[in-house]
């Protein structure tokens, strides 16, 4: 990967609408050479897919909490009956393995206080393998960025 492949990643990544018109403008190639690159990091692994990016709060999932995790025992069988519980839950908008204290940490988005009342009684506690819990909420964003430094 070189720097006019980087170029294109970080104007991707700031409006992955761009015609590939407009990409190849932005990036200084002309549009044959510029689409060949944007198809050859896609078949590599590089771009793995395009999508909306939606404001949680505007579709009706104001509330954003930071979830640890910490697991009892660690054996392979509870960080895989975590993690295939986890895969499943809608909820859960990111979930990252940790070193340090906790485990785990999730992203979680629900629309109100009493949802994620239910979705830790519902669908956390009856994950067998959860030692702890610690819930962090966010109260509002400082940054939220799409595009990768570099």
């Amino acid at each position: 990967m070189d720097d006019i492949d980087r170029r294109i990643l970080r104007e991707l990544q700031k409006d992955g609408r761009l015609t590939n018109q407009q990409l190849s403008e932005r990036v200084g190639l002309s549009p044959s050479p510029c689409l060949r690159r944007v198809r050859n990091l896609e078949k590599a692994g590089i771009i793995s897919g395009y999508a909306a990016v939606v404001d949680p709060q505007a579709y009706g999932l104001p509330v954003t909490v930071f979830l640890q995790v910490k697991l009892s025992p660690h054996t392979q069988e509870t960080v895989a009956t975590f993690e295939q519980a986890v895969a499943g839950i809608e909820e859960i908008m990111d979930c990252y393995l940790l070193a340090g204290d906790r485990d785990y940490l999730l992203k979680v988005v629900v629309a109100s206080l009493a949802d994620y009342e239910r979705f830790i009684r519902r669908r956390i506690h009856k994950i067998p393998c959860i030692a702890s819990l610690e819930s962090s909420f966010a109260f509002g964003t400082v940054k939220h960025s799409q595009v990768l430094p570099g």
